[in-house]
């Protein structure tokens, strides 16, 4: 699958349902009908939502742990706790479990970003308040992430 692209602002009804934004929805026509895998993110409290072929990518790591670690054992299971599939209706609307909009403390209020290869669905004050404090290191970030040379050819 290619890299998602675009933020988006948008609504969750009092069922919780989101109105997947056009332009995300339109990158993702090819895949709408296999279905999502929507789970908790680790990092941050905020939704993932999975292309069921690309939870299937991840799930092949995962299950090439050793279950008899109790530690990857603990790590399974916390890693798919509250893990749903989900799917777009015919009106695009994608519907957000309950105890995963409790906690992603999902409002009405949201931002669907895309995360290359997958969306992530947040509260909009939170997301705004995690790009804030993401904003005072994200030079020494990038640096450290992104700024070895030997890995991108650059001279």
């Amino acid at each position: 699958m290619e890299s998602l692209i675009g933020t988006y602002e948008c609504k969750v009804d009092a069922k919780g349902r989101l109105m997947m934004p056009a332009a995300l929805k339109k990158q993702l026509s090819p895949i709408l009908q296999e279905g999502f895998v929507l789970r908790r993110s680790v990092f941050q409290k905020c939704l993932e939502l999975y292309p069921l072929k690309e939870w299937q990518v991840l799930m092949q790591k995962v299950n090439k742990l050793n279950r008899f670690k109790k530690k990857n054992n603990d790590f399974i299971r916390r890693f798919t706790a509250g893990v749903k599939m989900v799917e777009v209706d015919i009106n695009g609307r994608l519907l957000i479990p309950k105890d995963l909009t409790v906690f992603a403390s999902i409002s009405k209020d949201i931002v669907v970003a895309s995360a290359i290869n997958i969306v992530e669905i947040w509260d909009k004050a939170l997301y705004e308040q995690a790009i804030s404090d993401a904003a005072l290191d994200f030079a020494d970030l990038a640096e450290e992430v992104m700024g070895q040379d030997e890995d991108y050819g650059v001279s």
